[in-house]
């Protein structure tokens, strides 16, 4: 694995960034967010065909993220055993490439599950397409200068973003016939038709990738293995499966197996670092306590990322909140767009440093930028739903992200501090609200999420030397959030009943942004006790 982020850049002469392969890469990221995005809408659809509970809904969204999970996790113990990484023996390009074939399969395993009407066939298809995304971040990284790796990880996103943005509204013509139909046009035949489509867009994408002249991506740094930190992660995957195994062969209520979930990954991660502070040998980079925060902070914040997503189908129904008898499936895709829209205007800001732009240039671009983000946004909502005219509104929360970028200064600590209140508050006033104001409030949450990820990844591998590859490597596998905070919304929503049971679950979400502002002082603290005040050395970014 590579180093993704160096506190220190010396004086040298900074590589130039390979244009070309760059603009190729962010291709397949545009794609990989069009699937990820696409769950919202999938979601309420597979809640109302296969007649789901609100949380057996979310485990779409525990199949997709869990697959990064456990894809991570096994390249990590094979390359331990083989004593070398994979992926940098055989190259990121063609790792990236196999990964899109894998995908491929995925989708078209999707049309035989459809057809079957097999809601566990679906989850192990959306699992397999879910298996494609461990190469791309660092490869985007050595496309240039270590210095600037994290912008163009920004651009990426920024790209990924208008995927993640295109997404749900492509998806709900393709599922309704049109953004607004009929719900019930939805059929057998637009799923096969849809996932068709995909299936070969991605084999196109493999393809192009394949005969791209780009570079193999190859890198000769030392594979860091930790016996201890492997068998830790081992045992932590080991009692989440028995968790899972538990909740299918039992009555047992899903609320306690869920909670026990997150008491076994928190559980494990501190007694891991408990042990490493007593002998730190065969532990890696799970001796050093800011990782350990930082996993934590990776999970929160995926978690909530895609449990405000993949609930919010279920909330604009709930009869009460934005309509009298709640929205229809398929006139929620706007609002779900723009949510995710939001991740991409901030993703956006955040790739202005790829730019040569003076001070003057970059502070005008951080204000600017982000309203030429929302009117893009917009302009594809009008184009497929057409009066948009009720999310003219949200300029104002785009306004409060822009004061928020400037008062973060592009310093981690407090940066994450400020978004984690920030859309902490936003969540909570969504909660005690209705109508179309609490609905802008849970969208805002985006723009907060846009620039957190960044901030904990910088903050949870600084100072730890050789082992930053491999810390890099336990902060991806903390995907696995996406996978667990859902459900548990979900679980929150089916106890507390129809009526306003899915709006009050986004309590939770509030909880999650407590322990992320609470994760960014622990990480300050823990850092500045080892020499590093990390907002005086290095800067987070949008």
């Amino acid at each position: 694995m590579l180093n993704i982020y160096n506190v220190n850049q010396s004086n040298q002469s900074k590589l130039p960034t390979n244009t070309g392969a760059l603009a190729t890469l962010v291709m397949v990221f545009f794609f990989w967010g069009f699937i990820a995005a696409s769950q919202s809408i999938f979601i309420p659809f597979c809640k109302h065909n296969f007649a789901l509970t609100q949380f057996e809904s979310q485990l779409i969204g525990s199949a997709f993220y869990g697959a990064y999970f456990i894809g991570s996790l096994v390249l990590y113990l094979i390359s331990s055993l083989l004593k070398y990484d994979i992926l940098n023996r055989i190259g990121f390009k063609k790792g990236i490439i196999y990964g899109i074939w894998i995908s491929v399969a995925g989708a078209l395993l999707i049309i035989p599950f459809a057809n079957a009407h097999s809601f566990p066939g679906l989850l192990a298809a959306y699992f397999v397409i879910a298996l494609q995304q461990t190469a791309a971040q660092p490869f985007a990284i050595i496309l240039g200068d270590p210095s600037t790796g994290s912008h163009r990880l920004n651009l990426a996103g920024g790209v990924n973003s208008l995927g993640t943005t295109l997404g749900p509204i492509i998806f709900s013509v393709f599922l309704f016939g049109q953004v607004g139909g009929d719900a019930s046009k939805a059929t057998v035949t637009n799923i096969n038709n849809l996932f068709l489509i995909v299936a070969c867009v991605f084999a196109a994408v493999a393809l192009f990738f394949t005969f791209s002249g780009l570079p193999a991506g190859k890198d000769d740094d030392r594979f860091e293995g930790s016996r201890k930190a492997s068998l830790s992660l081992i045992l932590m995957t080991a009692l989440i499966g028995v968790v899972i195994v538990l909740g299918q062969l039992t009555a047992i209520q899903k609320l306690p197996l869920l909670i026990a979930t997150l008491v076994v990954t928190v559980a494990i991660l501190f007694t891991s670092n408990g042990m490493a502070k007593n002998n730190a040998t065969g532990w890696g980079a799970m001796r050093y306590p800011q990782l350990i925060y930082g996993m934590l902070g990776i999970f929160v914040y995926v978690g909530v990322e895609v449990t405000i997503d993949n609930n919010f189908g279920a909330l604009l129904r709930e009869p009460g909140y934005l309509t009298a008898g709640g929205l229809d499936e398929s006139k929620i895709s706007k609002y779900v767009s723009l949510y995710w829209a939001s991740l991409m205007i901030g993703r956006w800001t955040g790739a202005i440093g790829v730019f040569n732009l003076s001070e003057t240039g970059k502070r005008i671009a951080t204000i600017v930028v982000p309203f030429v983000a929302f009117a893009v946004a917009l302009f594809v909502n009008h184009l497929y739903s057409g009066d948009v005219s009720d999310l003219y509104g949200y300029a104002a929360f785009v306004a409060i992200a822009i004061a928020a970028f400037f008062f973060g200064q592009q310093k981690p600590v407090k940066t994450l501090l400020t978004v984690a209140l920030l859309a902490g508050a936003f969540i909570l006033t969504g909660v005690l609200t209705k109508g179309i104001i609490s609905v802008y409030c849970i969208m805002a949450a985006g723009l907060c999420n846009s620039i957190m990820w960044p901030c904990i990844f910088s903050l949870g591998v600084a100072g730890l030397g050789k082992f930053t590859s491999q810390g890099s490597s336990f902060l991806i596998m903390m995907i696995l959030g996406g996978a667990v905070i859902p459900p548990f919304q979900g679980a929150i929503g089916d106890k507390l009943g129809e009526a306003s049971g899915m709006h009050m679950s986004y309590v939770l979400a509030v909880g999650c942004y407590v322990v992320l502002a609470w994760l960014a002082l622990r990480m300050k603290n823990v850092l500045k006790a080892q020499g590093l005040n990390f907002d005086e050395q290095i800067g987070g970014g949008h």
